[in-house]
């Protein structure tokens, strides 16, 4: 059922969309319709009733708004633009500034005990699934968790080496599939390199330069991502790790998780080792294929209450070296 707009700007609520959906998708005149459902709601349930649209009455209900700060920032630049057709068409507007959007993300660690029950049960994962080509899930996982774990890879980078990306001899993985193509180098520990040496040999791929690791039954196909996503929540259940408690902010568990562990043990070593942790980072940010610092100090987010022992010195020097993450769109 269409909504049916009742405030005093109704009409031009109305004109102003008609206008938006001839240069724009229908999943974005979606989202139009949605946020001035919004807008005219809000105004309908103050009696808003003069034919201007004050700067009180558009902070108001822009103060009304949740959601991540950025979410916020766009819908406030769609109604400014709704501000300035108004103007156009001699109705009085205010246009707000648009609010500075920061970084609302904050990371779920695991603690080691819950790392140990996430690949017992991987280990022992059971397979229940409808289509025969993913019936080696309890294969797959393990070793995709492994590498994730221990090289600190994003899963789609994962799931796209192929056996010629890998370098038995010197324990290495090329990364080629990656965010921003960025194509990178990393290092795996030598036991790491000698359990993935031996999945290879058990699935058949040593010597076969275009397989890929990580295959569905029958196609020479990596894995999908999303079948990889679903099969971890099976695990998370399966080792029962929730986050019953989640705030809006909080992504809660998940695959890339691992890459925000492998983040903080690098640094958790890198200062146990006595190294200048200003010298060390940025050659974590190579590593993990990063474009900037900037990018780099949302993996090095953690919980207080699970490594107190490391917030202090982390504090100390991301304030030193991270700015407020803040831009105006």
């Amino acid at each position: 059922m269409m909504y049916e707009f009742k405030s005093i700007f109704a009409s031009e609520i109305r004109d102003f969309l008609k206008i938006r959906e001839a240069s724009h998708s229908k999943s974005s005149c979606a989202h139009d319709n949605g946020l001035f459902e919004n807008l005219d709601s809000y105004l309908s349930q103050i009696d808003f009733q003069r034919k201007e649209l004050t700067e009180s009455a558009v902070v108001g209900w822009i103060s009304s708004l949740t959601g991540k700060s950025s979410t916020i920032a766009n819908k406030v630049i769609v109604i400014r633009l709704f501000s300035e057709y108004l103007n156009c068409c001699g109705t009085p507007a205010f246009c707000p500034v648009i609010p500075k959007v920061h970084d609302d993300y904050i990371p779920y660690l695991f603690s080691d005990s819950e790392i140990t029950a996430i690949f017992d049960a991987a280990d022992s994962l059971e397979v229940r699934v409808r289509d025969e080509k993913y019936r080696n899930m309890n294969l797959l996982m393990p070793m995709v968790l492994r590498i994730m774990f221990g090289c600190g890879t994003r899963i789609g980078e994962t799931l796209a080496i192929q056996i010629r990306d890998v370098n038995f001899e010197d324990g290495t993985l090329t990364l080629r599939r990656t965010k921003r193509n960025k194509e990178r180098i990393v290092p795996m520990h030598p036991g790491l390199t000698k359990i993935l040496y031996c999945y290879c040999l058990a699935m058949g791929i040593v010597g076969a330069p275009e397989r890929y690791l990580f295959e569905i039954v029958g196609d020479n196909i990596p894995l999908p991502v999303q079948q990889a996503r679903h099969c971890f929540e099976k695990i998370l259940k399966q080792a029962q790790i929730g986050f019953p408690d989640r705030q809006w902010h909080e992504r809660g568990p998940c695959l890339h998780c691992l890459r925000h562990i492998f983040a903080f043990k690098s640094f958790a070593q890198i200062e146990r080792n006595g190294w200048r942790i200003d010298d060390a980072v940025p050659y974590l940010s190579i590593y993990l294929g990063h474009d900037s610092l900037d990018e780099t100090q949302k993996y090095l987010k953690f919980s207080a209450e699970l490594f107190p022992e490391a917030l202090e010195k982390f504090e100390d020097y991301s304030n030193d070296i991270f700015p407020e993450v803040s831009y105006e769109e």
